[in-house]
């Protein structure tokens, strides 16, 4: 026999959705403003009933002592209950719907009563006030019960106190107004709640819709997840609002922008400066895989609009890739260059062995004299006019790559550049990528060459790299530099369009420029001009120079 199944118990509490907890709520707020403005406004109501009742029966009792009769009848006839006083009383009482109209002497007895027997008789409440010159107000207990009353002083004629007029109102036609006044304030209450809890139907209807039915624990599981999400990946991640202001940064978006929290509430241009990445950022720029340069790493964006109008965008981090294919290409120019000098040298060993073999040992001699002073002019006609080894070294690899591929790279006679060189990777970077691009646009045309220019004026370094391609044309003079933007095929480890925007910030951070023009006779010509690229050229060892100069000039007269 199987267990009887435990009993469940019925849990009480919030419900666990978002729209059921703010619809419970905003109709529990609305009945509670309902109740509140209900007793609000019933509490100075009874107060305003109250203050009525008791004008009433003050102008009641006001009105009734001005009746000269009645003074003359208080003062010429003895208290009765057939008396003249309490008939004028009574009809005043009955006119008025007053609940007693009591005439009493100066010394408290009374004249006038509803029940007769009190006729003859002090009142039951002080009429001290009254009798001294004073008008009365006030929710008292008699012996007809609770009554509004009014008590003014009775004069005669010489405005001598001769006794007091009391009316009271019954309270109980005071309450029977406020519960009167109570089902149709009821009423307007039941209204505004209908009407409040409809509105809050629409907007928990509202807020069902946006937070997708979640329940806040939910909600509140998701950003806690969203949080260790953003700020544990190893990718930049910027949200943007649908006015375009960054709302959200996470770790590596800062640390990849070189920016902070500060940036966020505002727009990209204004958090990080006109150009590519805010443009990508912005959405200015489209497409799938952008790239893109900030400071010296390569960023690959891509965005990606939300539907409250703002965008996210991702940022991964380049740099390192793009120095791997960088030197994979320096690897494959320096293999290609050791293919051609090996290709070179096995037809010159081939020439030299057959001179030996035929016994031309002068020929042979002379053979080799030409290959080593050939080699040794193209390498002493770089160093001669480049003193810093590592362009000196870059120029004469790519001289032996250019060969291979039937250009002739030439140094210009008017190259001139010191050992002077502040920042001389950042320079080979710069001329190893404009000699490249010129290498590339003119392989396989007739007579192709590529000429370069180093010049010092000084602190300033100007480069020139001519080449006799097909040039650019104008209207594309400034897109080159764009990052992204490139007419050649990328190869399979990287992307095109980052040689010539990296020439052109490597010279804009010196304080230089980048331009592109026409070369003389046709092809391309493009200039960098590096204000702070060299030193301050040493004065001391010119002057020992000079001295010793003179002093040879001296030995020698004498």
């Amino acid at each position: 026999m199987s267990p009887t199944p435990p009993a469940r118990r019925l849990r009480l509490g919030l419900p666990r959705r978002v729209f059921s907890q703010v619809l419970l709520m905003q109709v529990a707020i609305a009945a509670g403003v309902a109740v509140l403005a209900t007793g609000l406004f019933l509490a100075p109501l009874s107060h305003q009933l109250d203050d009525q009742a008791m004008r009433r029966a003050l102008s009641i009792a006001q009105t009734t002592a001005q009746e000269p009769q009645l003074v003359k009848e208080l003062e010429t006839t003895p208290p009765s209950p057939d008396g003249p006083v309490q008939r004028e009383a009574e009809r005043i009482r009955k006119a008025t719907k007053a609940r007693y109209v009591v005439v009493m002497d100066w010394r408290g007895v009374r004249w006038s009563h509803t029940d007769v027997r009190q006729i003859g008789r002090t009142v039951s409440t002080d009429p001290s006030e009254a009798l001294a010159g004073k008008e009365v107000m006030a929710i008292d207990e008699g012996t007809l019960g609770r009554t509004a009353r009014g008590k003014v002083p009775l004069r005669d004629g010489e405005g001598h106190i001769v006794g007091a007029v009391s009316v009271g109102i019954a309270y109980d036609s005071v309450r029977a107004r406020l519960i009167h006044a109570i089902p149709g304030l009821f009423a307007y209450a039941g209204g505004a709640l209908a009407v409040g809890a409809l509105a809050a139907w629409l907007i928990s209807r509202r807020v069902q819709r946006q937070t997708r039915d979640l329940a806040f624990s939910d909600i509140a599981g998701l950003l806690a997840e969203r949080e260790a999400m953003l700020h544990g990946i190893r990718e930049g991640v910027v949200a943007l609002d649908r006015v375009g202001h960054i709302r959200l940064l996470n770790d590596e978006a800062q640390r990849l922008l070189g920016i902070g929290d500060e940036a966020v509430g505002r727009s990209p241009d204004e958090a990080l400066g006109e150009g590519r990445t805010a443009d990508v950022l912005a959405g200015r720029v489209t497409g799938t895989d952008l790239l893109t340069v900030r400071g010296q790493r390569v960023l690959v964006a891509n965005r990606m609009p939300t539907d409250d109008g703002g965008a996210v965008a991702t940022l991964r981090d380049r740099t390192e890739l793009e120095q791997l294919g960088r030197e994979l290409d320096s690897t494959r120019g320096l293999i290609d260059a050791l293919r051609a000098q090996d290709h070179e040298h096995a037809n010159r060993m081939h020439t030299l062995l057959g001179l030996l073999e035929l016994e031309m040992y002068d020929d042979a001699v002379e053979f080799v004299g030409e290959v080593v002073g050939d080699h040794r002019a193209t390498s002493e006609q770089v160093t001669e006019k480049i003193r810093d080894p590592l362009l000196a070294a870059l120029l004469v690899g790519k001289a032996t790559v250019a060969a291979e591929r039937g250009v002739a790279l030439w140094v210009s006679d008017r190259t001139r550049l010191p050992d002077r060189l502040i920042d001389p990777r950042g320079l080979v970077t710069i001329v190893g990528n404009l000699v490249d691009n010129a290498l590339d646009a003119v392989a396989g045309t007739p007579h192709a060459r590529v000429e370069v220019e180093l010049s010092a004026e000084g602190r300033t370094a100007v480069l020139r790299v001519r080449d006799t391609g097909p040039g650019i044309p104008v209207e594309q003079r400034e897109l080159v530099f764009t990052e992204g933007w490139s007419t050649k095929k990328p190869p399979a480890h990287r992307q095109r369009g980052l040689g010539l925007s990296l020439v052109r910030r490597l010279a804009e951070r010196q304080g230089g420029s980048a331009t592109v023009g026409e070369a003389y006779g046709g092809g391309a010509e493009f200039t960098v001009v590096l204000p702070e690229a060299l030193t301050e050229p040493e004065t001391v060892p010119a002057l020992t120079a000079t001295a010793a100069t003179q002093t040879a000039t001296e030995e020698e007269s004498r």
